[in-house]
């Protein structure tokens, strides 16, 4: 019966620890300017994981919700991701498009 009551509390606390490891989402690119200087070096950027900090929003751009991060970053989206001027955001890039020297990039939130 105590093996059984062992056996038992250590795949719980197994389950619990693969549960709250699973949380944690680490950043490929942990800021703006990294992540511009690698598009710039012709890196695929699709699927990597990217915090910024937003220093612009315009709402009803061309491109759609669009979260400005740098000169030449404009994160889009066809939603409103919440947040304001100053807040950081992590997300996932589904797509990358360069038009007239500046970046277009489409994501999803993780």
């Amino acid at each position: 019966m105590k093996k059984l009551v062992s056996i038992l509390l250590l795949c719980g606390a197994t389950l619990i620890g693969f549960t709250a490891c699973k949380g944690t989402i680490v950043p490929d690119y942990e800021n703006a300017s990294d992540f511009e200087e690698a598009l710039n070096d012709g890196i695929d950027m699709v699927g990597k994981i990217v915090y910024f900090e937003v220093r612009e929003i315009r709402p009803d751009s061309a491109f759609g919700y669009n979260l400005i991060a740098g000169e030449h970053l404009n994160f889009c989206s066809t939603e409103n991701p919440g947040v304001e001027v100053g807040d950081g955001l992590t997300i996932k890039v589904t797509e990358v498009r360069s038009i007239f020297g500046s970046y277009i990039i489409y994501y999803e939130l993780v």
